[in-house]
């Protein structure tokens, strides 16, 4: 059996890398949910959302990449938490986004509440206003 450790830790590759749904699935329950304060992800309810929406993000960001720095578990609250910083520049268009050449830098955690062996809730702690920002965005 895999532990929560390990299992959040492939998953938050695997969505940090934007191999979206298809490759997150395993890991989450089929109705996990997902929030977030940030106007950039509003609309965004749901885990497969998500992971679609951080696979989309490749395209205006081609060599988007992250770097992690603390992972944690909580074993009593079935929560696993990781701190990272993600990081790009835009050199592609995508839909009304035209390349900015500018980069970003910006820090997140992810709470990843667990049901059994699978992540059934997501809260993202990000400042999207500074990290669009960053990119010339807003």
């Amino acid at each position: 059996m895999t532990s929560m450790s390990e299992t959040a830790e492939k998953f938050f590759a695997a969505c940090e890398l934007g191999k979206g749904w298809e490759a997150c699935k395993e890991y989450c329950a089929p109705d996990a949910t997902f929030s977030a304060q940030a106007d950039a992800l509003a609309d965004i309810k749901t885990l497969e959302q998500y992971s679609e929406w951080m696979k989309g993000m490749f395209v205006p960001l081609p060599d988007a990449a992250y770097e992690v720095r603390a992972f944690s578990t909580d074993e009593d609250r079935k929560v696993v938490t990781a701190f990272a910083v993600f990081m790009g520049t835009n050199t592609a268009a995508a839909g009304s986004i035209s390349p900015t050449g500018k980069s970003v830098q910006t820090d997140y955690v992810y709470a990843m509440e667990f049901d059994g062996d699978k992540i059934r809730h997501l809260t993202k702690v990000w400042n999207d206003g500074y990290a669009l920002r960053q990119l010339g965005w807003a």
